[in-house]
């Protein structure tokens, strides 16, 4: 059996793809900054 890639963990989620996590680095503000130009209704999906 080929163990499935996905395993969920919130913790792990926010502190990788989080909002403070994209704040941290300046390509995650540039694609908050992209984000919010477009009008999204979520920045971080």
């Amino acid at each position: 059996m080929v163990k499935r890639t996905f395993q969920p963990n919130i913790r792990r989620r926010k502190k990788t793809i989080g909002f403070r996590a994209r704040m941290r680095t300046r390509a995650g503000r540039n694609l908050l900054k992209r984000r919010r130009q477009k009008g999204r209704w979520k920045l971080i999906p």
